[in-house]
């Protein structure tokens, strides 16, 4: 195992290493606390040893995970500023002593508006009209009440709560399921008995060795003819084939993703082209002012830091995300 510290020097202002993107973090805050080196993926193994925490920016970035093996000492802490962390939690980094931070609160609001938005647009048709328009074209259509429907969750943790919370401010009956049943929550025996009876079918959950390819072939043929499916999650979640094998069957009756197993999507990708998919890049949670409230967050989490105080939002790393998601 490498070496690693969870704890900041005291006899030197710590390193912090910056996996970077473009714009980059606003970090003035940390001015004089700490010696701040940026870094692309090219230059992270070689600076690793160095540091004595990695903020990793560039959170669609897999560096991290080729980075970490390797000789000398490692980051006592690592923050990612997005709420999932599959994309950094190798083998090594997981059985290390390092402390794993996310970006979790942060996106649980948008990202419940954005399915919110995306329940509406379906049932009321939206992308239709647009078309229509587009062509000048008139045509009176009847669409659905969404007041009254049922909606399953899956992925109890803030994100999946804000979206059933939203869900229900529009009428909608909704459960969530999560990794184990308790108040308010479904364990996963009873997922596909709520997915079979669901108008929507809401995958919000993180993506671990468990949960990848949980939405199948077998999965959506559960599901009602006049069922929406929704991914806010993570791409890997969804057998993508067995998607549009379900929309071109009419199994389902539309979908909607907002993150895919490669991103950028390929030009080439069948999603594009899938009958009643809705497709847009990975930005359910991006909203005017995201960048500064992430940098926001990892400044107070520095300040908790290198103060000693227990830092927030700490990953189980065996488990792949906050305890309680």
């Amino acid at each position: 195992m490498s070496e690693a510290t969870s704890h900041p020097p005291t006899s030197r202002p710590p390193t912090l290493l910056v996996l970077d993107a473009d714009p980059p973090p606003r970090l003035g805050r940390l001015t004089g606390r700490a010696r701040i080196v940026h870094t692309d993926a090219a230059g992270l193994a070689d600076r690793l040893p160095d540091a004595d925490a990695l903020l990793v920016w560039d959170f669609r970035s897999d560096a991290v995970r080729g980075a970490w093996p390797g000789e000398g000492p490692r980051p006592g802490w690592v923050h990612t500023a997005s709420a999932g962390v599959d994309h950094l939690l190798g083998p090594e980094l997981a059985a290390s002593d390092t402390v794993v931070t996310n970006a979790r609160g942060v996106f649980d609001r948008p990202i419940a508006e954005y399915v919110g938005g995306l329940v509406l647009a379906m049932a009321k048709d939206l992308p239709r009209t647009l078309a229509l328009q587009e062509r000048r074209e008139w045509r009176h259509r009847e669409t659905l009440k969404v007041s009254g429907t049922r909606a399953c969750v899956v992925g109890s943790g803030p994100i999946g709560q804000a979206i059933a919370g939203t869900l229900k401010a529009l009428g909608v009956l909704t459960a969530v399921v999560g990794r184990t049943a308790r108040s308010g929550v479904h364990g996963p025996a009873e997922l596909d008995r709520l997915a079979a009876r669901a108008d929507w079918v809401v995958c919000a959950a993180p993506l671990t060795d468990d949960t990848r390819g949980m939405f199948d072939a077998r999965r959506f043929g559960l599901m009602q003819p006049s069922a929406r499916f929704i991914n806010v999650g993570r791409g890997p979640l969804v057998v993508e084939a067995d998607l549009v094998a379900a929309l071109e069957h009419r199994w389902i009756a539309g979908a909607a993703l907002d993150v895919f197993t490669d991103e950028p999507l390929p030009p080439d990708s069948p999603l594009w082209s899938a009958p009643g998919l809705i497709v847009s890049p990975h930005m359910s949670g991006d909203t005017v002012g995201w960048r500064d409230e992430l940098g926001t967050q990892f400044v107070e989490q520095y300040e908790r830091w290198v103060a000693g105080k227990p830092l927030l939002n700490v990953v189980d790393k065996k488990r792949g995300y906050v305890p309680g998601d």
